[in-house]
């Protein structure tokens, strides 16, 4: 269907002149702001439809780093099933995450932005830029009050929406301060207003691993430590350029930060010891003599890096050596990774290696009762590799192994035989959150092949689920209508 509109949009392009093509451009993006804003609609009108049997199952955000959790809209909006968001996000692609954020700022702007509501409706603001108010009113620290929230309203609605993240971020501030929201939390210095928030964090982004091996890492200190760091990192760094390394400045602090992370690295840096560049390192002759000292000969320290990274290559026995290829696949992320990065990482001073056996992912594997065995467990997370729901992409040494068809614990006191065998062919991944949503709610699934699984939804909606992501199936037809056969 893409392929076809694609196509017809190059021919009908073909006949337009400069002057229609841009009537044609602007008029296709007005469509789409009014079907955003049709959008919001449609997800509170679903919100409405399934108000929660109680607050504790209330749809929410888990805040990273706390243990308490945020609601998806703010103060004086309904509360929202929190099942009823999985199979919105399904029908849309989108995770459960983003689900949640759709109805959020829909009830947000509707209860408490509704001067910014009513613009979107009349097509004055894009969705989009009303969204990210929603956002901003939603999550602010502390919370806003529905009176504040209305001055929020009021003054971005004055200039249709038009504000930057920055002129936003100072409104908030200014309506903390003039609602005395900071001084109302009992946690709050009275003498600090609205500053009271305290932004310190160190944030290392796990799941997106660029394609030469690196991670984001992103931190905001206390102006002391902050200083402390750069200083080490600096000099760490000018430290491996007097040793002869003629990496960039910005590797050099890089691989500071590592060092810093791994103390023992940095001193067997500066003794010559195994963690040092062979190509930057000291004088052969010095490296031999300082090794004799070397803290490997130390074997009740601990060691330095103790990361746990699983990577998985094709092997090959060729006469009696395994040979192994040059890329391969890291669960860190699920990205691609070289065979001589791995190698450089288990190059580094004190690094604990562990080789775990081949697992052969089509074996049958069965265990007695409900448990599951390590062993089975591995083969599982090493083939599903992510949680099994449609659009779901959390990692699957994270989850927990369903029991497809449920185990039935009194089976065998009762004498009849097990539904819901402990085998390969019968677990899969899940995340916690749609292993809750399969237990306690109408969706259900079932393995059609090794690793590929077909899940139903509450209202029939069907998707298949394999290694490469998830496909929408025919969806169900409308009462009355009989859907024709395929031949």
């Amino acid at each position: 269907m893409i392929e076809q509109l694609a196509v017809q949009a190059r021919g009908v392009a073909d006949d337009l002149s400069a002057s229609e093509l841009l009537a044609s451009i602007k008029a296709s993006r007005d469509l789409e702001h009014a079907e955003a804003a049709r959008q919001l609609g449609l997800a509170a009108a679903w919100a409405d439809l399934h108000p929660p049997e109680s607050i504790h199952d209330a749809a929410s955000f888990t805040v990273p780093g706390c243990e308490h959790e945020e609601p998806i809209a703010g103060e004086g909006t309904p509360l929202v099933a929190e099942f009823c968001v999985a199979e919105l996000g399904t029908v849309l692609g989108i995770s459960p995450t983003a689900a949640k954020k759709l109805i959020g700022h829909a009830l947000e702007l509707r209860h408490r932005l509704p001067r910014l509501w009513a613009q979107v409706h009349a097509g004055r603001v894009p969705a989009w830029r009303a969204r990210a108010v929603a956002e901003t009113t939603i999550h602010s620290t502390p919370s806003l009050t529905a009176e504040a929230a209305g001055f929020v309203d009021s003054q971005v609605a004055a200039v249709a929406g038009r504000i930057g993240p920055a002129q936003l971020d100072r409104l908030v501030a200014e309506t903390i301060k003039r609602y005395d929201l900071a001084t109302a939390d009992p946690t709050a210095d009275p003498e600090d207003g609205w500053q009271h928030v305290d932004p310190r964090h160190v944030t290392v982004d796990t799941d997106d691993v660029h394609y030469a091996g690196t991670l984001h890492l992103e931190a905001d200190l206390d102006i002391a430590d902050a200083l402390d760091l750069d200083r080490a990192v600096a000099h760490h760094a000018a430290v491996r350029k007097a040793l002869g390394s003629t990496e960039s400045l910005d590797v050099r602090r890089a691989k500071a930060l590592g060092d810093l992370a791994r103390t023992q690295t940095a001193l067997d840096l500066l003794t010559g010891g195994p963690g040092t560049d062979r190509a930057s390192g000291p004088h052969p002759e010095t490296r031999r003599q300082d090794r004799a000292d070397s803290t490997d000969d130390r074997p009740d320290l601990p060691a330095a890096r103790e990361v746990v990274i699983h990577a998985h290559f094709d092997a090959s026995v060729v006469g009696e050596q395994t040979v192994f290829g040059s890329t391969g696949r890291m669960e860190n992320g699920q990205r691609l990774v070289l065979l001589d990065q791995v190698r450089s990482w288990c190059a580094d001073s004190r690094t604990t290696v562990t080789i775990k056996p081949v697992i052969d992912l089509n074996a049958q594997l069965t265990a007695q009762g409900y448990e599951i065995p390590d062993r089975i467990r591995e083969q599982i997370i090493l083939r599903d590799r992510t949680c099994v729901f449609p659009w779901c992409t959390r990692p699957a040494r994270g989850c927990d192994i369903d029991h497809i068809t449920a185990y039935d614990h009194h089976a065998e006191a009762e004498g009849r035989p097990q539904p819901g065998s402990t085998i390969t062919d019968n677990l899969a991944c899940l995340c916690r959150f749609h292993h809750r949503l399969k237990t306690h709610s109408a969706w259900n699934y079932r393995m059609t092949a090794p690793g590929v699984f077909e899940w139903t939804s509450p209202h029939g909606h069907r998707y298949r689920r394999d290694r490469s992501g998830t496909t929408a199936l025919d969806p169900p037809a409308p009462p009355g209508i009989q859907r024709p056969r395929r031949r």
